[in-house]
């Protein structure tokens, strides 16, 4: 069978960039054929966090989204003028949106991503597929993490594996008898938006900053105290969970305050520590990772020395997992075949996922 091409487009819960993919697809595989990072504007990224934390008007919500809307148009845009793509090759374009609220329990559980798949299709001219958390939400999932029915579809599963990506949320799929997975807890969030307030640097690369830190235990352990570690699976979460008020009103609890090396030290020790504490339930043979975590050093170290005995690696196409899930969602959307993931997300049944605009 001949592969059909679409692109895939994923902005995470860091907003550090806009991940954009070109994938051949066919019923067996997914193969990466292009890749581009589109910068995420800081001011954008600001107001996004802002309306996250803040009461703010309907109107300021509906301008995001049409912001967003050509934001995600003129990443996809670029990247095929500057990989020379033949818009005529393209089936759809799968895109996440940017995810302002997701809140699967309580009374009303609702979901909300940014970034009108509507402008998208007019500025490219393309078939664009967008919305896939809703309808498992409203089959009663969680509508989050999506990326277990993918990493099903493209890893070798004669074995147990977990897999593990650490984006701005850190999350899991376990891979064996039973498909599993969920959001683990913070993941790069947290550490970018301390350094950034300390240090002004987007990102500490590598975990350099943070080795030369001290982990203040009693933060570490207030902070592993919250209630959604301890939540049973299936479960998820975001940005309106693990924030810098949320880190703040830890921090604000110590006398004396923490160095803010210390505090970004402590930060990675949350995340190996919150991962590694999720893999050693499932005993794995061996841990993928993805996700621009996967690129800090000092990170990685601790996690493989918090668990000696499972072999530890990072998926070669690690930054790009999420986008390529993307492509491979939007294929199935338009191919009308129901996503395997109610063991994942705890909804009542499989079902077909996005909603496709022309």
């Amino acid at each position: 069978m001949a592969y059909e091409y679409y692109i895939g487009m994923m902005s995470g819960t860091s907003m550090d960039s806009i991940d954009v993919v070109l994938c051949g697809l066919d019923e067996t595989s997914c193969k990466l054929l292009a890749s581009y990072e589109h910068p995420f504007p800081t001011i954008l990224k600001d107001e996004i966090i802002t309306t996250i934390q803040d009461n703010v008007p309907i109107q300021t919500i509906g301008a995001l989204d049409h912001r967003l809307g050509l934001l995600f148009s003129e990443a996809v845009n670029t990247f095929i003028d500057k990989k020379e793509i033949n818009r005529e090759d393209i089936v759809a374009i799968g895109s996440h949106g940017q995810t302002l609220w997701h809140e699967p329990l309580g009374n009303t559980p609702f979901t909300m991503q940014l970034g009108d798949p509507n402008i998208i299709v007019a500025k490219t001219g393309l078939k664009v597929v967008a919305n896939f958390r809703h309808k498992d939400m409203a089959f009663g999932g969680s509508g989050a993490p999506l990326a277990p029915a993918f990493h099903q579809f493209l890893f070798d599963k004669s074995s147990t594996m977990c897999i593990v990506n650490i984006g701005g949320i850190a999350n899991i799929t376990v891979l064996g008898e039973q498909l599993l997975g969920y959001d683990i807890g913070p993941g790069n969030m947290l550490m970018d938006a301390w350094i950034q307030e300390h240090q002004d640097q987007r990102y500490d690369e590598n975990g350099v900053w943070s080795k030369n830190g001290s982990v203040n235990y009693t933060l570490l352990d207030m902070m592993m105290a919250d209630s959604y570690f301890a939540q049973p699976y299936p479960k998820s979460t975001g940005r309106e969970k693990f924030n810098i008020a949320w880190l703040n009103k830890h921090i604000s609890t110590q006398y004396p305050v923490p160095n803010a090396i210390d505090i970004q030290r402590t930060l990675l020790e949350l995340t190996a520590q919150s991962i590694s504490n999720e893999v050693l339930k499932f005993s794995p043979d061996m841990l993928l990772l993805s996700g621009g975590g996967a690129n800090n050093i000092f990170l990685i170290e601790r996690i493989a020395t918090l668990m000696p005995n499972i072999q530890v690696s990072i998926i070669e196409q690690r930054d790009w997992i999420e986008g390529m899930m993307m492509a491979w969602l939007a294929y199935k959307r338009i191919h009308e075949v129901p996503i395997n993931l109610k063991e994942v997300t705890g909804a009542k049944e499989n079902t077909i996922l996005g909603i496709v605009y022309i």
